[in-house]
């Protein structure tokens, strides 16, 4: 650790960072000859040993104690290096920063297609909204948490296409996969919607976008129900109905013996 003021060091301020070089350095390779560079915003906390101020004898370079081009070529790569980062990160953001000023100044919500049509994502609202269907109760986000995949971050439900509604079968009854009905998955409304499910629950606007990014349009996967529970949930009650019909089957004789015996009574 040392200090911008330290006597036993020279300073040079390079490209916003500062090179540290120990005034005992000596001409020629010595293990006690030190460079470090620091960013600026982060001296003295924070440095990086560039290696031995070796003063490189065998080449056309002068030979000095203090030599610091090492320290200045490193600085140059770093500078360089973040420069690109920064550029391929901004072009990667332009169409964040569109959905970004579409969703926050625009008002635009999220969408998503289900099997043909689109529905809003509206959290305000707790559901996936039909667009064109006044008439549908839609997709609520309370009623379905017993189908969220909290490993996956999605939804896997039962859906009416035609009422554009969120519908389970008969699942006591049930004896054969739905016709009416399909099995679709989608993600939860925090990854469809982050820009107001931060809102809705107090969050930064750009909470999680740095890492998730911005969509604004989704589609969702339709599932045969063949990959879904719905096929093990049928053989069960397949299997209970053959039970409770062979139990009835074994009661039938019994109280046909009791009908003929009160009838010799009579």
């Amino acid at each position: 650790m040392i200090t911008k003021d330290d006597p036993d060091y020279i300073f040079e301020q390079y490209k916003g960072h500062t090179i540290a070089s120990h005034k005992n350095n000596v001409v020629g390779k010595d293990i006690n000859n030190l460079i470090i560079v620091y960013r600026s915003d982060e001296f003295p906390n924070h440095g990086f040993i560039i290696g031995l101020d070796d003063s490189k004898l065998s080449g056309g370079r002068k030979s000095v104690p203090h030599n610091i081009d090492d320290a200045r070529g490193y600085i140059d790569w770093v500078v360089e290096t973040r420069q690109k980062q920064a550029e391929i990160k901004s072009e990667n953001n332009i169409v964040d920063s569109k959905a970004y000023d579409l969703r926050v100044n625009k008002g635009m919500l999220p969408t998503i297609d289900i099997t043909g049509h689109t529905f809003y994502v509206d959290i305000r609202m707790d559901m996936l909204r039909p667009k064109d269907d006044f008439l549908s109760k839609g997709i609520v986000f309370s009623d379905i948490g017993n189908y969220y995949d909290e490993d996956k971050r999605t939804y896997t439900i039962p859906y009416n296409p035609k009422t554009h509604e969120f519908q389970e079968p008969d699942y006591r009854n049930i004896k054969e996969l739905p016709k009416d009905l399909i099995a679709v998955r989608f993600p939860s409304e925090r990854l469809l919607d982050r820009i107001g499910w931060n809102r809705h629950y107090g969050f930064e606007l750009t909470h999680g976008l740095e890492k998730q990014g911005l969509k604004l349009q989704f589609e969702a996967k339709q599932i045969p129900w063949e990959k879904t529970f719905l096929v093990g949930l049928i053989k069960s009650n397949l299997k209970t109905e053959k039970n409770l019909q062979k139990a009835e089957d074994k009661q039938q004789p019994t109280q046909q013996n009791k009908i003929k015996q009160k009838g010799r009574k009579l």
